[in-house]
């Protein structure tokens, strides 16, 4: 798991150049770039890292500042942050996965306009917490709380980062019901090692044995 900074992906894109001039100008314009990493900063967006082909890198910009590569940025739609990428990082320990059964999955995402965004799987961030020594703030490894972004090519040409209870993947030989499931939220913490019904033989053997506690019923 990294701190603040992650490696991703490699993505060939392009950027919306008025993100590499404040907002104030060259709005309309885009030049390539390769989009290579992300920061994660608690209570922000997503923040990518991309490359230009004059050599600059460009650090910090949110997912809205990119569209896919080959398309024509005049018939991009733009789309504000907030309907690309639901929730912001939840900490400064990011987790960057490719997972295999969704490596060029096609999916879609239900949106804040009450409508569906077809795209393509690219990767995931998730997030933790793994220093016991710093103070947990954040709701990363709260289980009602948690949440990851899965990022996704999506097909008008924008990218989005969009949590698991939003999105329908399509395995074509395995996806065969048509429905948005009506599961609930997890609330368990799940701990394998919260019983006082067992205990361990004390002994050196490497094959120790495990006892049940009997209850004591004689009172």
């Amino acid at each position: 798991m990294s701190y603040l900074n992650a490696n991703i992906p490699l993505e060939y894109a392009q950027i919306r150049r008025e993100y590499l001039y404040d907002l104030k100008k060259h709005h309309g314009e885009v030049e390539d770039c390769i989009i290579f990493g992300i920061t994660s900063l608690t209570g922000r967006s997503i923040l990518f890292h991309a490359i230009m082909e004059n050599g600059a890198v460009y650090y910090r910009l949110p997912i809205s500042a990119f569209i896919q590569r080959g398309f024509d940025p005049e018939k991009v739609p733009k789309r504000r942050l907030d309907e690309l990428e639901l929730w912001n990082s939840f900490s400064y320990y990011p987790a960057i996965t490719t997972w295999d059964i969704l490596g060029g999955v096609s999916g879609k995402y239900w949106g804040k306009d009450k409508k569906w965004h077809p795209g393509k799987y690219l990767f995931t961030i998730d997030w933790g917490h793994p220093d016991a020594n710093v103070l947990d703030s954040d709701h990363s490894e709260i289980p009602q709380e948690h949440k990851c972004a899965h990022i996704i090519a999506l097909k008008d040409g924008n990218y989005a980062a969009q949590p698991n209870n939003r999105i329908l993947w399509d395995l074509p030989s395995f996806t065969v019901k048509n429905d948005v499931p009506d599961w609930k939220v997890q609330t368990t913490e799940w701990n394998a090692e919260d019983t006082s019904k067992w205990i361990t033989e004390d002994s050196d053997r490497f094959f120790y044995n495990i006892e049940e506690i009997k209850d004591d019923d004689s009172n």
